[in-house]
C-alpha cells in the first residue's frame, strides 16, 4: 500500500467515525436504543470513535515505519480535524427538515 493510499484511508476512517454517531441511532453503532440518543451520548460516542480512528491511524503509520514522538499539538489538530469532518452528520441531524 502506498503512502498516499494510507493517508486517504485514514481520512476516510476519520470521516466515517465522525459521522457515525450522528447518523445511526444505535449506541456505538451496535446496541439498539429505544429512546433517541441524547447529546451527551453522541458526544461520548464521538470521543470513543475519534480515539479509535486516531489510534488506527497511528498503528497504520507504525506499520509503515517508525513514527516520531507526538506532542500535544498533534492531538489538538487531530481533534479539530475530527470535528470538522463531523459537519455532514451535524447538518443532517440538525438542519435537515424531516416530514413528521
Amino acid at each position: 500500500m502506498t503512502h498516499t493510499t494510507s493517508v486517504w484511508l485514514v481520512l476516510l476512517t476519520l470521516l466515517l467515525a465522525a459521522n457515525l454517531p450522528l447518523v445511526i441511532g444505535r449506541w456505538l453503532a451496535v446496541v439498539p436504543s429505544r429512546a433517541p440518543k441524547m447529546l451527551r451520548l453522541r458526544v461520548g460516542e464521538m470521543l470513543v470513535f475519534g480515539a479509535l480512528a486516531i489510534a488506527s491511524g497511528l498503528a497504520r503509520k507504525q506499520l509503515a515505519g517508525q513514527i516520531a514522538p507526538r506532542a500535544w499539538a498533534f492531538y489538538v489538530v487531530s481533534g479539530a480535524l475530527f470535528l470538522k469532518l463531523a459537519f455532514p452528520g451535524v447538518s443532517y441531524r440538525c438542519l435537515y427538515k424531516r416530514n413528521s
